[in-house]
């Protein structure tokens, strides 16, 4: 049981966490803290938080429970604006997307102790919308979280995030912090930045209205993550750099590899690297059988 969780970061991840604790009577109070009063309020209103505060330190002050959601770069002020206020017991984790820099900051901002107190975190969850309204209690149920233990942490620490996370319905991992950033900077920042990347330069053609009315439902499905939080993507960027730059080269080699195929008519080229592609990614997710009746067959 939670007597206090104070909440920095009152969005998709934040206030999902919340709900999901208040839903199954895990928390006592929930403060929270977001820079703009109008997110404040919204959140009070949908029932995330009981309590809106006006600063940092205001929402971790007597709170045995810390969750840092904010956009990357930001939380290097989150952990200054916290490190005066804080209980010698609080459990402090985040659910920041990228931990090398995230490690760094509150290394940086908090004490040796407080800093042994700090679990570092990423829930593998989320939806393409944003802010408070976006948030529900079931985001995290199966779904993984990661967990980056430092050597500082003591193994209730460690065993508190856990329960934390395994409270509502999440599977938990651990991982090296600089294994997660490699490995995320291919699962998840590289197709973010990939779609993006293609609304943006299909926004750019000419005939980009007559584009996008007859966008069908592959143009949608890969897209969808294209309407993302773009300052919280940014950071993401900017904060993983060094794993991402690499990877962009190597899917950009790829793409190059297919445009020399195309462009040489190598159909059995292209059939190859199509088929290898369709058998990994069958081999993850099991492919969705199309609906189908006598009166209305399944276009191609």
């Amino acid at each position: 049981m939670i007597q206090r969780l104070a909440l920095i970061g009152l969005g998709l991840i934040g206030g999902s966490l919340s709900l999901a604790l208040k839903q199954r009577g895990l928390v006592g109070e929930v403060v929270g803290y977001s820079r703009q009063l109008q997110t404040r309020l919204r959140a009070r209103e949908l029932g995330i938080i009981d309590r809106p505060v006006d600063s940092v330190a205001e929402a971790v002050a007597g709170a045995d429970v810390v969750f840092v959601a904010t956009p990357v770069q930001a939380m290097a002020g989150v952990f200054r604006d916290m490190a005066e206020a804080l209980a010698p017991n609080a459990l402090i984790t985040d659910g920041g997307s990228v931990k090398g820099a995230v490690v760094a900051a509150a290394k940086a901002a908090l004490s040796t102790a407080q800093f042994a107190q700090f679990v570092p975190g990423h829930p593998i969850a989320g939806t393409e919308r944003s802010g408070p309204d976006a948030a529900f209690a079931e985001l995290f149920e199966n779904h993984r979280i990661i967990l980056t233990p430092m050597p500082e942490n003591a193994a209730d620490q460690v065993r508190r995030a856990e329960d934390l996370w395994r409270s509502v319905g999440a599977q938990v991992e651990c991982m090296d912090v600089a294994h997660h950033d490699h490995i995320l900077a291919a699962t998840s920042h590289l197709p973010h930045v990939a779609a993006f990347s293609l609304v943006s330069a299909l926004s750019r053609l000419e005939e980009r209205y007559e584009v996008f009315r007859y966008a069908a439902g592959g143009f949608r499905d890969f897209s969808r993550i294209a309407s993302s939080d773009p300052a919280m993507w940014r950071d993401i960027c900017l904060t993983n750099r060094d794993e991402l730059l690499p990877m962009l080269d190597h899917y950009l080699a790829e793409l190059q590899q297919m445009r020399g195929l195309i462009d040489h008519r190598d159909g059995a080229g292209i059939e190859q690297m199509f088929s290898g592609a369709k058998a990994v990614r069958d081999a993850l997710y099991r492919p969705v059988e199309p609906k189908t009746s006598a009166a209305e067959p399944a276009s191609e």
